[in-house]
């Protein structure tokens, strides 16, 4: 039986959501093409209990450690190096991995340690019965068409994919679970960068594509300063602040924070979407929002086709109302 290899996402001491609905789709693929699902996990200590027993019956097989004081923070040459050398004892036929910050930065320098191929920034996967090629779907041309890329001549296949975009597991996998520790040699962590600095995000702030809610800015905004009700916004609900690219281009705000399909994909609890009228790469990006609130001056807004509440007028004005009237509240 060949092997499907998921490289794990950590944040911190925790396995980041992202690895859990790749092992979910590793599942749903292995109902095509059998495969032993494995998990690589880097890090600078081992995973305890919960954590292990949390990834196998999130769909993994086998979880193979990679343990090194080197790898307790991402850093390309360490991470590319040893993720090589594990791939190239385990002989996958596939390699999935998030397509995170991280993630986007190793799979290509991975591609080439290997030399084959990579798709990147995935919203569909499948596999050829009769081939057992995997079909990559990613949106291409400016996100106006979705191609379907194969790559049969070169073993592993590799793809990133864009976190959200699958589920985790419903029910857990019952499956016999194997621990393999992996030798980490000093060949392998050799570098010749240095972390200077460290930067968190800063205590329980979350990124858009962890965020449960985003409130999204858009050039309806009109200028840079009328982003301030949705920072205080976010600050009274908890939320996260979103943006479509053209403020990002604008350099109203950094580019953690774009939602679309050049930059993050999202599926929180509420989407709102602020001044923003409704371009398909955007639309990619949150479609799947349990719930969008939509706010343009524009009732024939394409946004508004998606939006579960829509709402006709000027964003600015009515972002500063929510505000006043929240503000109020909590005066109370």
């Amino acid at each position: 039986m060949s092997d499907l290899l998921v490289i794990a996402e950590r944040r911190g001491s925790e396995i980041h959501s992202s690895t859990y609905e790749l092992l979910g789709k590793a599942r749903e693929l292995s109902l095509k093409r059998p495969f032993n699902v494995s998990v690589a996990v880097l890090s600078d200590n081992r995973l305890d209990e919960d954590a292990t027993a949390s990834l196998f019956s999130g769909g993994a097989d086998k979880i193979i450690m990679a343990i090194d004081k080197s790898l307790g923070r991402f850093n390309f040459e360490p991470y590319t190096k040893t993720l090589a050398a594990i791939v190239k004892k385990l002989s996958p036929e596939i390699v999935l991995a998030p397509a995170t910050t991280s993630g986007r930065t190793y799979m290509p320098g991975l591609a080439a340690l290997l030399k084959t191929g990579l798709t990147a920034d995935c919203t569909g996967l499948d596999i050829e019965e009769d081939t057992g090629n995997l079909l990559q779907t990613r949106p291409a041309i400016g996100g106006n068409i979705m191609a379907t890329i194969k790559t049969p001549n070169h073993r592993p296949q590799m793809a990133t994919v864009r976190p959200k975009t699958f589920s985790a597991l419903k029910e857990p996998y019952m499956g016999n679970g194997e621990v393999e520790s992996f030798e980490v040699t000093p060949e392998m962590i050799e570098t010749n960068a240095t972390l200077l600095q460290f930067k968190p995000i800063g205590e329980g702030k979350k990124g858009v594509q962890d965020a449960e809610v985003i409130i999204a800015g858009g050039m309806g905004l009109r200028k840079v300063e009328n982003m301030e009700p949705i920072y205080r916004l976010t600050k009274l609900i908890n939320g996260t602040v979103g943006a479509s690219r053209k403020i990002v281009d604008s350099k109203w705000i950094g580019h953690e924070a774009q939602v679309g399909l050049s930059g993050h994909t999202v599926k929180p609890k509420i989407y709102i979407a602020a001044g923003i009228s409704g371009a398909v790469q955007h639309i990619a990006g949150m479609q799947t929002a349990e719930f969008i609130v939509a706010i343009n001056r524009d009732r024939n807004a394409a946004i508004f086709n998606f939006a579960d509440i829509g709402l006709v007028g000027d964003a600015v004005e009515i972002l500063n109302d929510l505000v006043e009237a929240l503000e109020s509240e909590v005066k109370k």
